[in-house]
């Protein structure tokens, strides 16, 4: 591919080009993994060591009790692994109404009882094990010297912190852990975080054994039988993460991969799918046929995810039958190009986040995300180990459906790491942030290079739109203004906001350059977050 580098958009980055490269949301995190590759570790050890970091620098989004998701080139072939957490063995649709009144349609939002089993350091030790070369301690390094000599909170997570800080004050532990001097760290402010460097000493010493069976297991337990919530050390010592094909879809002569349910990813190939009908790059890249197009796209995608996707143990439907071309193609038709339209799903049975990338020299690429969910999560914090518990279980539905809440099972997953090939060799390992922004966000950029050759930074840095519901798209203030008129007059309802970190995401880009010993890689970091590529 060759790219048009002229950018037509305001930015505060420019592209990197390195043999060995790390992309993330916070400069410290890049420069953990970069550290790993110093030492001689690859992709996976940096990528580990980036993640361990990020639960530090960047809590708003991710912690120690969080879900994770990874899919690596490990130099011959693709692997996808699933480190999201299920649901307590105590957790059935009657134990929430019990609790919270037959009314209840979700369990809750935040506290104890969204808390489902956390897979991220499980993840972490899993790819440390089969793919690392460096000793799994060494790759907690980093995050524990950040925890307990602290850092200065940077201006993205420092204003997202204190956002929250009024909704998550009486949560348990989490004034304790997140509001020093009571209240929320000023931008610039040191944050030390001395109970998740005793948690990290601790999955460093037992490669994240002791977050299972050990110490932290117990810790955990008591926790949250203290706050009543049904989560046990069983739970946690019954967990695997799991190591899974991902799924694909051509588009362009490229083939974008994802992973398969309990997570979101198939929504971007559907969308991709149905956009190979149309001749988008025919279109002008930022007007509103454009826009119009992958909107919709988007939607039909959307309406068949929300209903069909689950735990695969209880979908209706498969993702091969989803993603049929003869399907996708009856979808594509449904497309009005002069007004939007409120899709619902179709038959194809008939046919608070963190993401980073890591490459190394010798052709090894790692795209890696986790998440705590909600910004800060349920807004507990176990205070002992300093373990910040994300609020996947609030992902479940009570009534009978592929989502229903049941022992053991994994809820529906927004966050969803993303990989580019070309005739079954690698291209790039990325990732956009931001719940349902994420297919969102993989499909617009690629659209923007695979259609329009624009450069990953500068795909990164153009203004997006965000579905929302019904005819209902978010925009940013920075798109066209005669496009977002041009979308109104067509019927989208378009709401333009001032908020880039929680409506539109945050992307890690790499991109292969050519032999990772000769050419190396080109890689962009979304200036929506306080993020960094960096590399040597």
């Amino acid at each position: 591919m060759k790219f048009d580098f002229h950018s037509p958009y305001p930015s505060t980055r420019l592209p990197v080009f390195a043999r060995n490269v790390v992309s993330t949301s916070h400069p410290l995190g890049a420069q953990a993994g970069l550290r790993m590759l110093w030492k001689g570790g690859n992709a996976v050890d940096a990528a580990i060591a980036a993640a361990a970091a990020m639960t530090i620098c960047e809590p708003v989004s991710n912690g120690l009790g969080g879900d994770a998701f990874a899919i690596l080139w490990d130099g011959a072939r693709l692997h996808g692994l699933n480190a999201s957490g299920g649901a307590p063995a105590g957790w059935t649709p009657d134990y929430f109404r019990r609790k919270y009144g037959d009314a209840a349609q979700t369990p809750p939002m935040r506290g104890i009882d969204s808390v489902t089993v956390p897979g991220a350091v499980a993840g972490w030790a899993a790819l440390s094990e089969r793919f690392g070369k460096l000793a799994f301690a060494e790759l907690m390094e980093p995050a524990i010297e950040i925890a307990e000599r602290g850092y200065l909170v940077p201006v993205v997570v420092g204003h997202k912190w204190a956002a929250a800080a009024a909704e998550l004050r009486a949560l348990p532990g989490f004034a304790e852990s997140f509001l020093p001097r009571g209240r929320a760290p000023d931008v610039g402010e040191l944050f030390r975080f001395e109970a998740a460097a005793r948690g990290l000493r601790a999955i460093a010493r037992t490669a994240g054994r002791d977050f299972y069976t050990g110490e932290i297991a117990h810790a955990i337990e008591r926790f949250a039988g203290a706050n009543g919530s049904s989560l046990t050390a069983g739970d946690l010592a019954a967990y695997r993460p799991q190591w899974v094909e991902p799924i694909a879809k051509h588009y362009r002569g490229y083939t974008l991969h994802e992973l398969p349910p309990n997570g979101q990813g198939i929504a971007a190939l559907i969308a991709l799918g149905i956009l190979g009908s149309f001749d988008v790059a025919g279109l002008p890249v930022d007007g509103a046929d454009s826009q119009h197009l992958q909107i919709e796209a988007m939607k039909l995608a959307f309406a068949d995810t929300c209903k069909y996707v689950a735990d695969p143990s209880s979908m209706e439907v498969t993702p091969d039958q989803m993603l049929d071309d003869a399907y996708l193609a009856s979808r594509a038709r449904l497309i009005d190009m002069k007004r939007a339209q409120g899709f619902g799903a179709g038959n194809p049975a008939r046919g608070g986040t963190i993401y980073l990338s890591a490459a190394d020299e010798n052709g090894m690429m790692v795209s890696f995300i986790q998440s705590n969910f909600m910004g800060f999560g349920s807004g507990c914090v176990e205070p002992t180990f300093g373990i910040s518990l994300h609020n996947r279980g609030h992902g479940f539905g009570l009534e009978p459906g592929p989502n229903q809440v049941a022992p053991g099972k994994r809820p529906f997953h927004t966050i969803i790491p993303a990989f580019l090939t070309r005739e079954g060799q690698p291209v790039m390992s990325f990732g956009v942030m931001g719940a349902n922004m994420q297919p969102q966000g993989h499909m617009q950029t690629l659209v923007r290079m695979l259609d329009y050759r624009q450069s990953p930074q500068a795909a990164c840095d153009a203004p997006r739109w965000r579905h929302h519901a019904g005819l209902t798209v978010r925009a940013e203030r920075q798109m066209d203004p005669s496009t977002l008129q041009e979308l109104s007059s067509r019927g989208h309802r378009v709401e333009v906001v001032d908020d880039p970190y929680q409506e539109f995401g945050a992307g890690q880009f790499i991109w292969r350059a050519g032999d990772p010993k000769v050419e190396g890689y080109l890689a962009a970091s979304d200036s929506r977050r306080d993020g960094a590529a960096a590399g040597f």
